[in-house]
């Protein structure tokens, strides 16, 4: 089984920057795509980015290309979202998300979530 734990949320100003971790136990974190979603208040789930098994591919939304950065370290098990130029519309809670898949988009094992509050 594995657990995934998310941390770095808070709250920032706009245009401040936050970093967010999440890391895995159990399971071969190595073999899993990783992915970032959020949900803001009042809305669904939405994709955020996602990097493949070794780092060397990543994916992001629209709305944060340019602004947040996706990487991992596969010796700490662990997958990073770098969050700069934050905006209001960032606010809500991060989830990662892991897909044994292979990159067929079935994130089989999810995170609590951790809450980004950003101010204007």
């Amino acid at each position: 089984q594995v657990q995934l734990v998310e941390s770095g949320g808070g709250l920032v100003q706009a245009g401040g920057s936050l970093r967010l971790s999440c890391t895995a136990s159990g399971g071969t974190f190595g073999s899993y795509v990783m992915g970032w979603f959020r949900q803001a208040p009042g809305k669904e789930r939405e994709f955020v980015a996602v990097i493949d098994r070794n780092g060397g591919d990543t994916y992001y939304a629209d709305s944060v290309k340019g602004r947040f950065t996706i990487s991992r370290d596969n010796a700490k098990k662990t997958v990073y979202l770098q969050m700069n130029s934050l905006k209001s519309e960032d606010t809500g809670v991060y989830y990662c998300a892991a897909d044994p898949s292979g990159g067929l988009g079935e994130y089989d094992y999810w995170g609590q979530g951790t809450q980004v509050t950003v101010s204007s």
